[in-house]
């Protein structure tokens, strides 16, 4: 594997792009999906919501209508999810995000022969009540961008997917001390899951401000 040093705007620039070319068929002789599904899947210390949130105005501006839904929007109910202990990381690790929920409102309408008809969120954490959020209209040619950590693990139906890695070491040296009990769960993930060896673009954040793209050797 090769690894290319990258700025954040060109990494902005160079996933755009490939977006648009996966949004609109013009990187493959196939034909474009209805919607684009896009995962960009990493800890919250990789900051997977930051670099969606930052796709949507450049998308915009090339014409793709797009929605950005944060995992951590669809989160199960309190009770479940503190089901063994509110610091518990093998619940944080398999029962944390409503996957069924976020198939059922966005990924399953975003998808192929689906209504497009999608739920920005549906769980307040805050307040641990669903959050009555309006369903918004994908038209065709949108892409939905979905963001947060352990997504590539539970078999989610997604059309393009980018998983922003981090070494051990960087994890637990960027991590919140409150939030270090979550640790030991991207420890099984990176063992059980390895999404570095499947994801259509990895990207080093082992310093968020100086990325890397990871590349087969023989990428250009």
């Amino acid at each position: 594997m090769r690894i290319r040093p990258i700025s954040p705007d060109l990494l902005v620039t160079a996933l755009t792009a490939r977006l648009v070319d996966a949004a609109t068929g013009a990187a493959t002789a196939d034909p474009a999906p209805a919607r684009l599904r896009v995962a960009i899947d990493g800890p919250s210390a990789a900051g997977p919501d930051e670099l969606a949130a930052a796709l949507v105005d450049p998308l915009r501006a090339q014409g793709i209508p797009v929605l950005h839904v944060r995992a951590g929007d669809f989160l199960r109910p309190a009770s479940l999810r503190f089901e063994l202990g509110r610091t518990n990381p093998d619940s944080f690790y398999e029962a944390w995000v409503d996957e069924a929920g976020l198939r059922r409102e966005v990924l399953d309408p975003a998808g192929p022969g689906g209504t497009g008809r999608v739920l920005p969120s549906l769980w307040d954490a805050d307040t641990d009540r669903a959050s009555r959020a309006r369903y918004v209209d994908l038209p065709p040619g949108g892409v939905v961008l979905v963001s947060g950590p352990l997504l590539l693990g539970g078999g989610l139906p997604f059309d393009v997917t980018v998983h922003l890695e981090m070494s051990p070491a960087a994890l637990r040296r960027r991590t919140e001390p409150a939030q270090a009990w979550v640790l030991p769960a991207f420890d099984r993930y990176a063992e059980e899951v390895v999404p570095a060896s499947f994801a259509d673009v990895v990207v080093r954040v082992d310093d968020p401000r100086h990325p890397a793209l990871v590349e087969p050797a023989g990428d250009a």
